[in-house]
């Protein structure tokens, strides 16, 4: 299933990427999430780093897709209310032959009143890596081919 969780990509390059996404209490998830006092998922903040880093492979020219890898040092500091807007601003560290990208990043909560005036709703470190189909006869992860 592909899903576009960011709304609008600001700046994209092979070293990093900007991507802003407007939270609306009218998104589905926030029903449930929480019923008296709805907030942006955290898991979704990171989704929104994930897909800015996507935006740094294709940049890149790498074998697409790539898929969440490994996830580090997540910290979270803020709830996003709806009304919001954030900006997850990625940064490539290092690039391993296997593929693997290993990005720092952060959603920066955007005060559209004040645009000056940001909070850094998550931070953390994550990979990024090809995508590898098991194969269930050998029990082995291989590279899926990308057409």
């Amino acid at each position: 299933m592909h899903f576009d969780l960011v709304d609008r990509v600001v700046k994209a390059s092979a070293e990093g990427a900007v991507t802003l996404k407007a939270v609306s209490l009218a998104e589905e998830y926030l029903q449930d999430h929480f019923p008296t006092y709805p907030v942006l998922p955290g898991v979704l903040m990171l989704e929104a780093m994930v897909q800015a880093g996507r935006v740094v492979a294709a940049q890149r020219g790498e074998q697409m897709p790539v898929v969440l890898g490994e996830v580090r040092a997540l910290k979270y500091n803020r709830f996003v209310p709806p009304g919001s807007l954030i900006r997850a601003i990625v940064t490539l560290g290092k690039a391993g032959e296997d593929g693997v990208l290993d990005f720092r990043g952060r959603v920066e909560l955007v005060d559209p009143t004040r645009p000056d005036d940001v909070e850094t709703a998550a931070s953390g470190r994550f990979t990024l890596r090809p995508i590898r189909l098991e194969s269930r006869s050998a029990g082995v992860g291989i590279a899926a081919p990308v057409a």
